[in-house]
């Protein structure tokens, strides 16, 4: 009967942070698939450098693509693994401690991080300003002319592409660590019970690298 009433408990309450597990686990598969899909584009391009490099006719633009590749890779990964809980780690504190404390450190860190990942998303909108360079009807260069940042006049080097496609990972990383962070933080005040994640293939992440 107890089993019943837990179970009803953990259906019904907290919508709230049931509903910010969902957001992050549907987060997590969608940067799964971008995971999957940066190391798939980073390995031809490697190739691609490799074979047009052995045969004398090297491909200017493919070092630039390569480095932005591997960018956009670290910053997806270090989303995904804050909510796989993959992240470093010093235990030498919470060993020491009953399960109770360490439970409330656990929890001060995940705070921490959303913290982190909240002031990080202001900074990304301060920088980027979408609505200065939407009164300005998108025009970069008037933009420019007013604010003096020059964001979206900037293109890369060798591949011509406005700069802030490529900073865009910025913003979204914030905003990502922020629902992951989030829903670890549920997770740790109890309010929810730690969630299962699928398609990762680790297990048990937490204790098999802690």
């Amino acid at each position: 009967m107890r089993t019943d009433e837990n179970t009803l408990r953990e259906e019904t309450g907290h919508g709230w942070a049931r509903w910010i597990q969902q957001a992050s686990s549907a987060t997590l598969q969608v940067e799964r698939l971008a995971l999957m899909t940066l190391m798939g584009l980073l390995t031809l391009v490697i190739l691609l450098n490799v074979a047009t490099r052995y045969s004398g006719m090297p491909i200017y633009w493919v070092d630039e693509a390569a480095v932005y590749l591997v960018v956009w890779l670290c910053f997806v990964g270090a989303s995904a693994t804050t909510r796989l809980r993959l992240d470093f780690v010093v235990t030498l504190l919470t060993d020491s401690l009953g399960a109770r404390c360490a439970l409330r450190i656990r929890a001060l860190a995940a705070t921490i991080v959303l913290l982190f990942g909240g002031a990080l998303l202001l900074m990304c909108w301060l920088w980027m300003d979408p609505v200065g360079i939407a009164r300005h009807g998108f025009d970069a260069r008037a933009y420019a002319a007013e604010s003096f940042n020059f964001l979206y006049t900037e293109r890369t080097q060798t591949l011509n592409w406005p700069t802030w496609i490529v900073q865009l990972i910025l913003p979204l990383f914030a905003l990502s660590l922020s629902v992951h962070a989030a829903a670890n933080l549920v997770e740790d005040l109890g309010l929810r019970q730690r969630a299962a994640i699928a398609g990762f293939g680790l297990g048990s992440a937490e204790t098999s690298v802690n």
